[in-house]
C-alpha cells in the first residue's frame, strides 16, 4: 500500500516563509476551502491557493506541479528564495522522506531515515527515477487518478496516442512495454555474452587450426622420418647381408697368404732370373773361350789372329791369351757353380712350392675396408634401430597440452536463453500475443463494470464503456455520441466516473493508495443533485475504503455535510491553512 502521511510548504507559490504542515492520513472527507481576505473584508474563495496543496504534493513526489508552471515560478514570489517542500510516505511498510526545493537546488530522498548515497543537488533524473519507481504511479496517472483536478485535461478531451498510453498503463499494458524494454536489454546483454562467446570460440578454433597444422607438418615430418628410418634399416640390413656373404676373415687370411704366395713367387723369379742372367753370361764366355782358343791356335802356328800374317815374335801375345783363356773359363767354372747352386736353392724353394689363395677384393685394403664398412653398417643399423622419434613426443604434447577443448554449451545455452528471451518479448510485444489480449479482455471488463457503477451512482443517463480497441463509448438510447455532445454537467459526471474507476483498477492490479483529491470538478456544471451524488461517492470512498478524501470547492453549503473543513486563508499576500487540520 502507498500511504503519503504529511506534507510541509515554505515558500511554495503563495505560502510564506512560515511552514504550512498538513497531515494526509486522515480517514474522511475534508473540504478545503478558501479565503482571501486580500480581496476585502467579505473576502472570496478565489485566490486563496487551495490548489498550491496539491501543487506542492506534485511537486514534491514528481519535481512538476499539475500544471505547467516553470519551477523557478513555484517559488514565492516575495520571498524568491529557499523554496522546500517535504513529504512522508510508506509503501510496502518502507518509510521514505523527500526532500525538494529551489534556490538553492535541493533534492534529497530518505529511506528509512537515511539518505540514499546518489542524491545530488538539485534535479537528479536517477533519483527522480528511484522515486517514481519506489511510488509505483507515472505523474500522468497520479493526475487522473489521485489529484483530480480541472487543469488537467479530462481521460476523453486527450489525444487518442495519449488516450491509449494512459489506458495501457492503467491495464498493465505499460508494464508489460516497461518488462520487454528491460528484456529487450537483456537480450542486448545475452547477444553480447553469445558474441563474446563466440569470440571466444573463434579464437579457440583459430588456435585449434594452428596447432593442428602444426601437427599435420609434424606428422608429415614423422611420417618421412619412418620412412627414412625403414629405407637406412632396410639399405643397412641389406648391405650387411651383402657384406656378410664373403668370409671377412679368411679373404684377410688369404690375402695374408697370398702375400707369403707372392713373396716366395718373387724370389723364385729371381733366382730364375739370376739363373738365366749366369746362363746368358756362360753362353757369352762360351763364344770368348771359343774365340780365344782360336786365336790361341792361330798364334800357335805363329800367325796373327786378326790379320793372318806371320809372326815371329809372339810370345807375349801369347801368354795373354792364355791368360784370358784361363780368367774366362774360371769364371765361367764359377758362373757354372753357381747356376748349380741357385738351381738346388729354387728347386728347394719350388719343392714347397705355396699354393696361390683365391681372393675376392684385389688388395688387403680393399678387404679391410670391407671389414670397416660392415662394422660401421653394423653400429650403424643399432643406432638407426635405437633411435626415437622425437616427432612422436611433439605430437604428442600439441595434441593433449595444446589443443584446447571447446566447450559449445555455454554458448547453446546462452543461444537458448536469448531464443526463450526473443519468444518472451514477442508475447509481450506482439498486438496479437494472447497475454496482451487475455490481460487487456480481463481488466478491462473490470474497468467496464467500476465504469458503468460510477456513472450510475453520479446519476448518469448514458451507457459509457471500453471497447477492445480500448476507445469509448458513449451511447444514449442507442444513439453514439461523442464527449462534446454532453453538458458540463454531464462531462463532470464522466470525468469523476472515468477518474474513480480509473483507481479502483489501479487498486486491483497494483496497490491501494491512501489520498484522492477532488479540485474544484464538482464545482464545475453540477447542479445540486449531481453535487449530492458526487459528494455521497465521496464520502463513500472515505468510509467505507478508509481513504483520506479531499474536496477542494468553492461551495462553503458543503461545510454541513462533511465532519472536517480544511479552510485556506490568504492575507498580506501569504496563504495559511487553519490550525485545526495540522
Amino acid at each position: 500500500m502507498l500511504t503519503i502521511k504529511n506534507i510541509t510548504i515554505r515558500n511554495f507559490l503563495s505560502i510564506g516563509n512560515v511552514t504550512q504542515a498538513i497531515n494526509l492520513e486522515r480517514q474522511d472527507l475534508t473540504l478545503v476551502l478558501g479565503d482571501n481576505l486580500d480581496l476585502g473584508s467579505a473576502g472570496s474563495r478565489n485566490g486563496a491557493g487551495k490548489t498550491s496543496m496539491i501543487n506542492a504534493i506534485s511537486y514534491a513526489l514528481y519535481g512538476d506541479a499539475l500544471t505547467k508552471i516553470r519551477k523557478d515560478n513555484l517559488i514565492n514570489t516575495t520571498n524568491n528564495k529557499n523554496m522546500l517542500v517535504s513529504i512522508d510516505f510508506i509503501r510496502d511498510n518502507v518509510e521514505y522522506r523527500i526532500e525538494r526545493g529551489r534556490k538553492p537546488n535541493v533534492l534529497r530522498f530518505f529511506i528509512n531515515n537515511s539518505e540514499y548515497e546518489n542524491n545530488a543537488q538539485g534535479d537528479s533524473r536517477d533519483t527522480q527515477g528511484l522515486i517514481t519507481s519506489t511510488l509505483g504511479i507515472s505523474h500522468n496517472m497520479f493526475k487522473h487518478i489521485v489529484a483530480l483536478n480541472t487543469y488537467t485535461p479530462p481521460f476523453l478531451d486527450m489525444s487518442a496516442n495519449d488516450q491509449r498510453n494512459t489506458i495501457e498503463e492503467l491495464l498493465g499494458i505499460t508494464i508489460l512495454t516497461e518488462k520487454s524494454n528491460n528484456l529487450r536489454e537483456e537480450i542486448k546483454v545475452t547477444k553480447s555474452l553469445i558474441q563474446q562467446e563466440d569470440y571466444k570460440i573463434e579464437a579457440l578454433l583459430n588456435s585449434n587450426k594452428s596447432i593442428e597444422t602444426q601437427i599435420k607438418s609434424l606428422q608429415r615430418k614423422s611420417r618421412l622420418w619412418e620412412e627414412a628410418r625403414t629405407r637406412d634399416i632396410n639399405d643397412c640390413t641389406t648391405q650387411i647381408e651383402q657384406l656378410e656373404e664373403l668370409d671377412i676373415t679368411n679373404e684377410v687370411k688369404n690375402h695374408e697368404l697370398l702375400g707369403d704366395f707372392k713373396k716366395q713367387d718373387r724370389e723364385l723369379t729371381q733366382i730364375q732370373n739370376e739363373i738365366n742372367a749366369l746362363m746368358r753370361s756362360n753362353k757369352k764366355l762360351a763364344i770368348s773361350v771359343f774365340n780365344i782358343n782360336t786365336e790361341l791356335k792361330a798364334l800357335r802356328d805363329n800367325k796373327c789372329y786378326a790379320c793372318g800374317q806371320d809372326l815371329h815374335d809372339h810370345d807375349e801375345q801369347l801368354k795373354v791369351k792364355e791368360q784370358q783363356l784361363d780368367d774366362v773359363n774360371e769364371e765361367l767354372n764359377t758362373n757354372e757353380e753357381s747356376i748349380d747352386t741357385l738351381q738346388i736353392h729354387y728347386d728347394n724353394i719350388a719343392e714347397h712350392k705355396l699354393s696361390k689363395p683365391s681372393t675376392f677384393y684385389g688388395t688387403l685394403k680393399e678387404a679391410l675396408d670391407h671389414q670397416y664398412k660392415l662394422d660401421g653398417l653394423t653400429d650403424k643399423l643399432t643406432r638407426v634401430e635405437d633411435a626415437d622419434n622425437t616427432y612422436t613426443e611433439q605430437i604428442y604434447d600439441l595434441e593433449n597440452t595444446a589443443l584446447q577443448k571447446i566447450d559449445y554449451e555455454p554458448m547453446n545455452e546462452m543461444t537458448r536463453l536469448k531464443d526463450h528471451q526473443e519468444f518472451l518479448l514477442k508475447l509481450l510485444t506482439n498486438k496479437d500475443s494472447f497475454v496482451r489480449k487475455s490481460i487487456i479482455e480481463q481488466n478491462l471488463s473490470y474497468l467496464n463494470i467500476r465504469l458503468a457503477h460510477y456513472t450510475s451512482q453520479v446519476g448518469l443517463n448514458h451507457q459509457v464503456k471500453f471497447l477492445n480497441d480500448l476507445t469509448v463509448e458513449i451511447t444514449s438510447l442507442g444513439r453514439d455520441l461523442d464527449f462534446h455532445n454532453l453538458s458540463r454537467g454531464e462531462k463532470n459526471r464522466v470525468i469523476l466516473s472515468f477518474s474513480w474507476a480509473f483507481r479502483d483498477v489501479w487498486e486491483s492490479l497494483y496497490t491501494p493508495i491512501n489520498i484522492m483529491f477532488v479540485d474544484e470538478v464538482i464545482d464545475s456544471g453540477m447542479d445540486s443533485v449531481g453535487v449530492e451524488l458526487g459528494l455521497t461517492s465521496l464520502k463513500s470512498m472515505a468510509r467505507d475504503r478508509n481513504k483520506s478524501v479531499w474536496l477542494i470547492s468553492h461551495k462553503e453549503e458543503l461545510s454541513s455535510r462533511v465532519n472536517h473543513v480544511l479552510t485556506v486563508i490568504k492575507e498580506d499576500g501569504f496563504t495559511t491553512f487553519s490550525s485545526d487540520m495540522i
